[in-house]
């Protein structure tokens, strides 16, 4: 018989390896997902306003594409895939649950990695293999994209711990 609440209402119960989850919480990659996604829209907003032609034009051309649309979904995808990696790494290291303020520094020290890998190395040298020709110099050192990517990173640490519950 399916379990119900001291109502007698059937309760929402997920069983997992720590015990009975209530409510709505998601799994720790879906919780990745979800919040980079949030935290993707909170850096795109950051660059609308400080670099748009980062949005309207470099990221699309990673792809061969153009336009601030194109932009704007590459972005958000590449924050969802941030987001499950985020998750993975908490996982395989064995603290999927942080809690808020851990899973926030957590956040923000992989803000600041995202960036020094993929801002300052892969996207200059991407950008410059697909011949773009408003590539950014290689190390891109940028301390806007830096300040963006430490956002990414805590809002998706706290979004993790809140939806991962």
């Amino acid at each position: 018989m399916p379990p119900h609440d001291v109502n007698g209402d059937m309760a929402s119960k997920t069983a997992t390896r720590l015990g009975v989850r209530r409510g709505t919480a998601l799994e720790p990659w879906q919780a990745g997902t979800v919040g980079g996604i949030i935290a993707a829209l909170a850096f795109g907003i950051l660059m609308s306003v400080q670099t748009p032609a980062v949005l309207e034009m470099g990221i699309p051309a990673m792809y061969g594409l153009e336009g601030g649309l194109a932009g704007w979904l590459i972005h958000v995808s590449h924050g969802a895939v941030l987001g499950v990696v985020f998750a993975a790494l908490l996982t395989a290291t064995k603290r999927p649950h942080l809690g808020p303020v851990k899973s926030t520094a957590a956040g923000l020290v992989y803000g600041v990695v995202v960036w020094a890998v993929l801002a300052v190395v892969v996207m200059p040298i991407w950008l410059s293999t697909v011949g773009f020709a408003m590539a950014p110099a290689f190390p891109n050192i940028d301390m806007m994209s830096l300040v963006g990517h430490a956002v990414y990173g805590i809002v998706l640490g706290i979004a993790y711990a809140f939806l991962e519950r």
